[in-house]
């Protein structure tokens, strides 16, 4: 029997789809219609000498790319109104940004009047929380330190491919359902934190089985029209920090592994249409950790429980991952670790319909507004008035946590009561003294730096955070600023869910689904509970606005929850937070110019590829190159692998595959000369006859910049 080509497939799953239907409507009751759309666009920034955002580390500085980077764009709407929709935005970032959420909404309304309805309100910008990505995009001065600076070629990338996949979303808006579906996944993520979990009461730990979030939960996109689904959005937690601190190749961490692996394999299956966008986003994120073997000192002793110290120096102890041993910068455990979300993620969505939950009610709502956390004062749930503080970090923020141990004398779980880093007592001084009353209400963390009080030459860091909430059907997504703790997210989401019972958010004969998404929209650190903020691990020691902030954050959540309510209104905007994107500095030098090495041109190949291979063996070739600077080649790419079929050289791989690798090198400051090298680490490929493709762009003295390519030897692979 011939085998059938998609269009068949297409053919026969919209009548199968169409009969399961039925039935789900049955199995169901009525499921509700919607609004849909899903987007995708580039967003990979300048991927060398540039330093890294998330680690903080300076000699993090980009050399290549292994991976693009996406924004992912998900719409949901009410049939019977425009103005009742909302906006998630999945990026491939470390987290969401005031700059950046400013950025996609200023060019959103410079769109017109059909893009009025995205706004304030109810866009929402999420980070997955990779470590391997470019920085010098953030609106705050304390991010951008290690990045010497605000790079506006890194901002606009993000910026500009984020509402390119939201008009790709709207422009493919169209009618169908929705269905959530969850699956646990248990060796995925760990507790880095457990000294501090631990703290929080035993009555509560009783009630999980684990330290971790281990619930995975999708959402799926099925337009009405054909039956074919368009996207999923997969929440799970678990930090993107399982390429190490001293990788230098631009990737999405494993959740950008997760999203192209499902991707792939749903451009041939039968269910998905042609675009098919998958987002794997980020929940509560704040103490898991991918280092899955937990952390362990150099010699092999384990770290102490307490500070993850080895004989009290915090550099020396470090999380493993799955793959620990390969001496590849944590790159193989990064990828087991994004397979680990895949594996369990494709198997839910191959069961999804004998699994799932529809969402019934049509209501859309969302709602977003400021609020200054310096000095805010409410009663917690038993009468106690209580208020949260300027921002601050304390001393174990300098520790930095076994996914990345920081570079100083700081460990975690200081209490700061010792005087044993008397030098940064005195530097934390000079750039800002607490005053007596923020002392007290920072207690007990001690404050390293001051940084909701640090204004020069702009402000260091928010007092003013987003308070966003997401209403579709029975579905509720909470949009935290800072990155959530395992119990953190537990107690938030419990209070959501009988909230929105109490206050008539959903029928009372519904069970709410809540999900937590962080760190997003702006970047507010972290938010440990008061328990976990009492032990001043580094989760605790970076919660901004001291022991109350997750009270305050349910708090502000909870009693605007009515906003949720089909029909209702909108809360006040509030006070805007700074713009610092006109004032931010930049000391990042750009690029002069190019110029080939003496008696060679561009693309020229300096290394070709042996004439033959087998799967498994990496093949390399090197090129005369330009700095990748000149052109991000967004929605293009810089490399390739070619195979001739029938005579003709189609492309097998680029940019977005994980296995191919470009790595770029100035090998003359002086005449600017650089090289590139393409890697690539064949798997098991088809057995032929292939060739490495570069794409360059070189920059003469006068700023005029010319594009090259140029093709290497072909070299032949045979079958394993």
């Amino acid at each position: 029997m011939a085998s059938l080509t998609k269009s068949d497939r297409h053919i026969l799953s919209v009548t199968t789809y169409n009969m399961l239907l039925l039935v789900l409507l049955f199995v169901w009751g009525c499921s509700a219609t919607y609004k849909i759309g899903v987007g995708k666009s580039d967003i990979t920034g300048p991927v060398v000498e540039v330093n890294f955002m998330g680690y903080a580390y300076l000699s993090q500085v980009g050399t290549g790319l292994r991976q693009r980077l996406f924004a992912r764009a998900f719409i949901v709407g009410d049939v019977d109104d425009a103005n009742n929709c909302f906006v998630y935005v999945n990026l491939d970032t470390a987290c969401g940004d005031t700059a950046v959420r400013y950025g996609i909404l200023d060019a959103l309304a410079a769109l017109g009047s059909e893009y009025a309805v995205y706004g304030q309100q109810n866009v929402a910008v999420v980070g997955t929380h990779q470590h391997s990505g470019p920085g010098a995009w953030m609106n705050y001065l304390l991010p951008q330190v290690t990045s010497l600076g605000f790079d506006q070629q890194s901002y606009e990338a993000i910026v500009t491919g984020a509402v390119a996949a939201i008009r790709q979303a709207h422009e493919s808006l169209t009618e169908g359902s929705l269905a959530v579906a969850t699956t646990n996944v248990t060796d995925a993520n760990i507790n880095r934190s457990l000294y501090a979990y631990l703290n929080n009461p035993a009555a509560e730990r009783a009630r999980y089985t684990s330290s971790t979030d281990e619930t995975m939960t999708m959402l799926r996109f099925r337009r009405a029209s054909d039956g074919l689904d368009v996207g999923v959005l997969v929440w799970f937690a678990v930090h993107g920090t399982s390429a190490y601190e001293n990788n230098t190749h631009v990737t999405a961490d494993n959740k950008g592994v997760a999203e192209y692996l499902f991707e792939k394999a749903m451009a041939d299956a039968a269910s998905a249409a042609d675009g098919f966008v998958a987002a794997f986003t980020q929940s509560s994120v704040g103490d898991s950790s991918p280092n899955v073997l937990g952390a362990w000192c150099d010699d092999g002793s384990p770290c102490s429980f307490e500070n993850s110290t080895c004989d009290g120096v915090a550099g020396s102890c470090h999380g493993r991952g799955p793959a620990f041993r390969a001496l590849d910068l944590g790159i193989t455990s990064c990828y087991e670790i994004g397979r680990r979300q895949f594996a369990p993620a494709l198997q839910l969505y191959e069961t999804f319909d004998s699994v799932a939950t529809a969402l019934t009610d049509p209501s859309v709502r969302a709602f977003h507004f400021f609020h200054q956390m310096d000095g805010f004062t409410f009663a917690l749930p038993n009468g106690t008035e209580v208020a949260t503080c300027a921002a601050a970090l304390g001393y174990s923020f300098a520790a930095g946590t076994t996914d990345g141990p920081g570079p100083f004398d700081f460990t975690q779980a200081d209490s700061g009561v010792a005087d044993a880093n008397p030098l940064w007592a005195v530097v934390s001084d000079l750039l800002e003294t607490p005053t007596a009353a923020q002392v007290a209400c920072q207690a007990p963390k001690p404050i390293l730096l001051d940084v909701g009080q640090m204004t020069e030459p702009y402000a260091w860091a928010p007092n003013i955070v987003d308070v966003q909430l997401l209403r579709v059907g029975q579905l509720i997504v909470i949009v935290s600023p800072s990155e959530v703790t395992t119990m953190s997210g537990r107690r938030w989401k419990d209070a959501i869910r009988t909230a929105a019972v109490e206050q008539g958010v959903v029928a009372a004969d519904v069970d709410p689904i809540v999900v937590v998404s962080s760190p997003a929209n702006t970047y507010a650190h972290y938010v440990a509970t008061p328990e976990e903020y009492a032990i001043q691990r580094y989760e605790g020691a970076s919660t901004l606005y001291g022991p109350w902030q997750l009270p305050a954050y349910i708090n502000l959540t909870v009693s605007n929850i009515g906003y949720l309510v089909a029909g209702a209104g909108s809360p006040a905007e509030g006070t805007y937070p700074p713009d610092n994107r006109n004032v931010s500095l930049d000391f990042i030098a750009g690029v002069v110019y190019d110029s080939p090495p003496l008696g060679y041109a561009f693309g020229d190949v300096l290394v070709q590829p042996a004439s033959s291979y087998a799967a498994g063996e990496v093949v390399n070739a090197t090129f005369v190159g330009a700095n990748p600077r000149n052109n991000l080649r967004l929605g293009e790419t810089f490399a390739a692998v070619e195979q001739a079929v029938a005579d003709v050289w189609t492309v097998v791989m680029d940019d977005w595959d994980w296995y191919l690798e470009y790595t770029w090198a100035q090998t003359d400051v002086l005449l600017g000369s650089s090289q590139v090298v393409v890697s690539w680490e064949t798997q098991d490929p088809a057995p032929g006859v292939y060739r490495m493709h570069y794409y360059g762009d070189w920059k003469d003295v006068l700023g005029t910049v010319t594009s090259f390519e140029s093709v290497s030897t072909n070299f032949t692979i045979s079958g394993t």
